[in-house]
């Protein structure tokens, strides 16, 4: 569908004419559209989202279903630097724990907070998939994920350090 019922919207959201293009009409798209949406916005905001609703037929209320059910979703900002602690069976009992609340001390934010400068988004998550590497965290940016292993909380400090300084932090194959 592109009959964009609300006035200005396409012009709000130019970046993602090319995503409504591609998948609007595709049955069964809503998840592609909401990823690549978030990806181009960096989150799902409420306006990004009656948007999507309009352009593609989708009633809003099945949209917030998809991004409240999924936590790959995000409907807040996140910092310029996403970190994803990893929580999995591998990395808790390696003692994860105690490095989220290093983090969580060193930046002055829980699980899902964003410091109050926009540089740093602390999301605690189930599974990272390297396991080998445990405890392990990985930081998303502009320019991609670097994954950090072996972490101790001396090794947290000197990371978030580094990364904030501009300076950069050596991960898993840097």
């Amino acid at each position: 569908m592109n009959n964009c019922k609300c006035s200005g919207e396409a012009a709000r959201f130019p970046q993602l004419e090319p995503i409504m293009a591609k998948y609007a009409g595709e049955p069964g798209s809503l998840i592609t559209i909401l990823q690549k949406t978030q990806d181009a916005l960096g989150y799902l905001s409420e306006d990004a989202i009656a948007h999507i609703a309009d352009r593609t037929g989708v009633a809003p209320a099945k949209i917030y279903g998809v991004v409240t059910f999924y936590t790959q979703f995000r409907m807040k900002p996140v910092g310029k630097y996403l970190i994803m602690l990893c929580m999995g069976t591998a990395c808790h009992v390696n003692g994860a724990a105690e490095l989220a609340v290093a983090v969580s001390e060193r930046l002055g934010i829980a699980d899902g907070e964003t410091t109050p400068d926009g540089l740093f988004t602390l999301n605690i998550v189930a599974c990272l998939g390297c396991c080998s590497l445990a405890p392990v965290m990985m930081v998303r940016t502009q320019a991609g994920d670097e994954t950090y292993g072996n972490l101790t909380k001396t090794r947290i400090a000197e990371i978030l350090g580094e990364i904030a300084g501009g300076a950069p932090a050596e991960g898993v194959g840097a």
